[in-house]
């Protein structure tokens, strides 16, 4: 029996696996820091979406043995709606995914820097951070001799240690049970915290997931009457994935008021734990994380563009190297414009919360298309959860946009 249970594992645990990278630990971290526990509220959204969301992409991997991308392509008759709804879902993932690459690769920094420092040179004036443009080639290597698959296990069991580390530490703690209640039923935007709850969403609700999820769901199950399976898989994975974010936040929260600029801050929160060799733990994990997400994410991005323009390309395809070449470039170029690692990743994560609206609006037309999903058509449960979420993310995105501009033109 649990060896039949473990084979039905599958894609969600790497889906989870995925979103508890450098931006989740740095951004709960801040937002546990700067606002205690009031920002819970936000993770319990996180979470919650991204079970419904997840669920609704896995569903259209199963049943139609297609990707997002691939669904819009064969149900848009209209030439000129189809190319440009496959362009905006194109452009927003590449965006995101190059923002997100900064991200990780800035997270692979922030943890290399603190076993390795006085890593930085200068060239022509410009100061560069060396270990930037290491872990950029380390990914490019491995990328292109697509011989990354045993060293993502590893790394991704060292981030499976951290998360398990975090949980551990959040009740060593002891926080306060009412305030923890608090701030997980009754939602609150503190001062100045708007582009936290955005960051907050961005950094759990991966846009990219959506199409990798229903993507590597196809490969696993090809059957209807393993729904079931799909589904107990997203929930148990994503929602042990949302309780250690809330536990990251909660270390975050019982150092309350302290700055945040290095690895070694960001390790505070398991000292608890871990003592004076937590600081050391955690730049192991954060560079682990950010490697990790550093090879999957341009790889995902070249899946959607495969998905949006129809290609029938391998791996090794130039058309399809070509787009995690790009998105791997940009974010080696923006993680080293000098900017903190700490910035960096919170941006990225912001960019992926503005990104994801559209990307959900795609999803929920898609899997209301009977002629994709035919009885497996969302319920009015599920439209109305989905047109919710879509919702309160356009808001929080709009509030966002707004907020960002108006701090540029003061």
């Amino acid at each position: 029996m649990r060896k039949a249970w473990y084979k039905k594992i599958g894609p969600a645990t790497l889906i989870a696996a995925a979103f508890i990278g450098p931006g989740t630990v740095t951004v709960c971290t801040l937002a546990g820091v700067n606002f205690g526990m009031n920002l819970l509220w936000a993770l319990l959204l996180s979470m919650l979406a991204t079970i419904v969301l997840q669920e609704m992409a896995a569903r259209l991997g199963l049943i139609t043995g297609k990707g997002l991308a691939e669904a819009i392509r064969s149900q848009l008759s209209n030439s000129g709606l189809r190319n440009t709804a496959l362009i905006l879902v194109f452009a927003a993932i590449i965006i995101g995914n190059s923002a997100y690459e900064a991200g990780n690769i800035s997270g692979g920094v922030l943890g290399l820097r603190e076993l390795i420092p006085n890593t930085q040179f200068s060239l022509f004036g410009f100061p560069l951070e060396s270990l930037v443009i290491v872990i950029g080639l380390v990914a490019f290597i491995l990328l292109y001799l697509g011989t990354y698959k045993l060293l993502e296990r590893v790394l991704m069991g060292l981030v499976l240690l951290m998360s398990l580390c975090f949980l551990i530490t959040a009740v060593l703690t002891g926080p306060d049970l009412l305030s923890l209640l608090k701030g997980l039923l009754i939602p609150s935007a503190p001062q100045d915290s708007i582009f936290t709850i955005i960051a907050l969403i961005g950094t759990t609700v991966v846009p990219y997931n959506l199409f990798l999820h229903a993507a590597l769901v196809s490969e696993k199950w090809q059957s209807s009457s393993d729904l079931g399976w799909v589904r107990k898989d997203t929930l148990i994975a994503v929602g042990v994935g949302g309780l250690v974010s809330m536990a990251i936040l909660l270390c975050g929260a019982a150092l309350q008021g302290m700055s945040v600029n290095s690895a070694a801050d960001l390790g505070k929160g398991l000292e608890p734990l871990l003592g004076g060799f937590a600081k050391y733990f955690i730049a192991l994990a954060l560079f682990a994380a950010g490697i990790t997400s550093a090879i999957t994410a341009p790889l995902a991005a070249a899946y959607v563009a495969r998905g949006c323009f129809g290609w029938d390309a391998g791996l090794k395809d130039l058309r399809f190297r070509s787009v995690w070449m790009m998105v791997l470039f940009v974010g080696v170029f923006f993680a080293l414009s000098g900017s903190s690692p700490i910035a960096i990743i919170q941006f990225a994560q912001i960019a992926n919360g503005i990104v994801l609206p559209l990307i959900a609006i795609f999803l929920l037309w898609a899997v209301n298309k009977k002629g994709l999903l035919g009885q497996f058509v969302n319920t009015k449960l599920q439209n109305l959860l989905g047109l919710l979420i879509i919702l309160i993310c356009v808001l929080l995105s709009g509030r966002t946009l707004y907020k960002l501009i108006t701090t540029w033109l003061a």
